[in-house]
């Protein structure tokens, strides 16, 4: 018996391979960050710079990757893009030192930013609106993978073995992602295209690399504060610029007229507050469990992969319950049930059955995966194909700078409470990570507001859910008129 698989769903699991490879190595570092804090002789807080640093350098590059994938054609920088992930995936396996780790860290963000937008955008390209559900699901499933076997393997590695090993896993995944890349995936490129905005690109990357670099200093102890509010300020003011250049330039790098679909603008700016607090969930709860509740790297993955088997088990049940529910009702719903269980975090001590975190971190994963699913899914539901490079990129963008947010703002909520206690040297406790996730659950917690402004109807044509009576609202993609 022959199974066909249809060539969007071949795509999807392709690029997966990409996401699978991005997914395992940010969840295998959080587990090791406590061994790797003692062999470069620095605190385990101080390793957020090699997360911020990756996320960093994802933003300042993402803004590029739709117009070099348009140029030079989508499946030569999806393979070359790869192709830099995995060096960097090397250096940073062969680091001794904190600048070494993040210099190899850098690099792998430019392969990352080029990696993950062209690969959306290319199944983009290759699959009707109807089919944007499906695909995605199985775009996220093999992906997930990577999540689920990260933290116990990098435990495993980190524990019984040393942790510059967990890095060279990327190495057989990456050439097998090439060798299909070239195999099946079409070099899609735009017969007309703009020239480059450098205007647009410098200015960008000048505001978020400031701004990032601002909150990292912010969450050192150590850190000149002058200096801090220096590149945040300095940020901000280069920020306004790059705003203005968008909205003023004819062609610009980061369009910004996308933001006038409600569906896409709700996605970027909902999402952004959404993936703050989720992106310090993962710096978080390794931090917790082994430094204030004195776990070993091996058993903290054992139970902190339960929240990336939530989100495997999720995919399976996207697609029917955004069918039944629509868009707008499972951002609302979910969204606020995903930021309570950040929250139930809070509840965690030392005396807490290793059953009850692994159940609730579990259902946390779920939630959400089902919340990020629905977000990456609506956000393209109502852009031509012609700005799907634009989106693709400003999607990406906003994403990564969330994450890395999410991080940055763990490490000083984390430094804060060092502080109150009047312990800006001491160890960390139970008490601190409390605190912690109370803030970000309710940072996340505010975007339902946001998506409360939604249409009922909002992307009914990809989610085949449409309240009986209502009136299409949905504005159309600029230029689409």
């Amino acid at each position: 018996m022959t199974v066909r698989v249809s060539r969007p769903i071949l795509v999807a699991l392709i690029i997966a391979c990409a996401m699978f490879m991005e997914n395992l190595d940010g969840t295998v570092i959080t587990t090791a960050l406590p061994a790797m804090a003692q062999s470069f002789g620095t605190n385990p807080v101080r390793l957020s710079l090699g997360i911020t640093s990756y996320m960093l350098s994802l933003a300042v590059f993402i803004p590029i990757s739709g117009w070099i994938a348009d140029r030079y054609g989508a499946r030569s920088i999806f393979s070359a893009a790869i192709a830099v992930f995995t060096l960097g995936s090397i250096l940073c396996g062969l680091s001794q030192n904190l600048p070494e780790f993040v210099g190899a860290r850098v690099l792998q963000g430019i392969g990352g930013a080029m990696m993950v937008p062209v690969g959306r955008l290319v199944l983009l390209r290759s699959c009707e609106k109807s089919e944007l559900v499906r695909a995605m699901s199985y775009l996220m499933v093999p992906a997930m993978i990577g999540p689920v076997v990260g933290p116990p393997l990098g435990g495993f590695i980190t524990t019984f073995a040393s942790w510059h090993w967990i890095f060279f896993l990327n190495v057989p995944i990456g050439v097998l992602g090439i060798v299909l890349v070239q195999r099946f995936i079409e070099n899609y490129r735009e017969p007309a295209l703009a020239p480059l905005d450098w205007r647009g690109f410098v200015l960008t990357g000048l505001s978020l690399a400031c701004l990032m670099y601002g909150l990292e200093l912010v969450g050192r102890v150590e850190a000149n504060p002058v200096q801090a509010v220096g590149f945040l300020v300095g940020g901000l003011v280069i920020g306004t610029l790059a705003v203005r250049h968008a909205l003023t330039h004819g062609q610009p790098l980061v369009d910004l007229t996308l933001l006038r679909i409600p569906t896409f603008a709700a996605t970027v700016v909902g999402g952004s507050l959404f993936r703050i607090g989720v992106g310090a969930i993962p710096f978080l709860v390794p931090l917790m469990l082994q430094v204030a509740f004195g776990m070993s790297a091996f058993t903290s993955g054992l139970l902190t992969f339960a929240a990336a088997a939530g989100s495997l088990a999720m995919k399976m049940s996207g697609r029917p319950i955004l069918k039944r529910f629509g868009f707008r009702t499972v951002l609302v719903v979910n969204g606020a049930i995903s930021a309570m269980f950040m929250m139930v975090c809070a509840l965690f001590t030392p005396a807490t059955p290793a059953v009850s975190i692994f159940v609730l971190l579990l259902a946390g994963g779920f939630f959400r995966s089902l919340e990020f699913t629905s977000l990456n899914t609506l956000a393209f539901a109502d852009v031509a194909k012609p700005k799907m490079s634009a989106a693709t990129s400003l999607s990406s963008m906003a994403q990564q700078v969330s994450l890395g947010a999410g991080v940055a703002l763990g490490a000083i909520l984390l430094h804060l409470c060092l502080g109150l206690r009047d312990a800006p040297h001491g160890p960390l406790v139970t008490g601190d990570f409390q605190i912690a996730f109370v803030v970000i659950g309710l940072i996340s917690f505010a975007a339902v507001g946001l998506f409360l402004r939604l249409p009922p109807d909002a992307g009914w044509e990809v989610s085949g859910h449409r309240p009986r009576g209502a009136v299409p609202v949905s504005a159309p993609a600029p230029g689409d008129d």
